[in-house]
């Protein structure tokens, strides 16, 4: 069964939702980037946190049938990258969202709001 870039999208967003992920933001990247379709920014409030949420991505993630391309940071905690394929997830510590700014560095793309 082939996942499609709107379900990764949906469970990304799902699986940050049940762990608490803060200020939870898709936004579309069709049309403007060939790295992915979708970016989900999120940020937890602890190590822990940000380790749960890329944790319980990974999982289901896995349980849908997708293969996880690669995931960066989880020691660390700071920013985890998780490349979903045409989904790409960054989880952040809250003080490392608010200094990298992602979501203005892709002010191009629209904010996905029906997921």
């Amino acid at each position: 069964m082939t996942v499609s870039p709107e379900q990764l999208l949906n469970i990304a967003i799902q699986s940050a939702e049940d762990k608490k992920a803060m200020n939870i933001v898709a936004l579309d990247l069709q049309g403007i980037s060939l790295i992915a379709d979708y970016f989900v920014v999120c940020h937890g409030n602890s190590d822990t946190q940000v380790q749960a949420i890329a944790t319980e991505i990974r999982k289901r993630v896995h349980e849908s049938g997708s293969v996880i391309r690669g995931i960066e940071g989880m020691d660390s905690a700071r920013w985890v990258l998780m490349d979903l394929g045409d989904v790409v997830v960054h989880i952040f510590h809250r003080d490392e969202r608010e200094f990298y700014n992602i979501e203005r560095l892709w002010s191009d793309a629209k904010v996905v709001n029906n997921v």
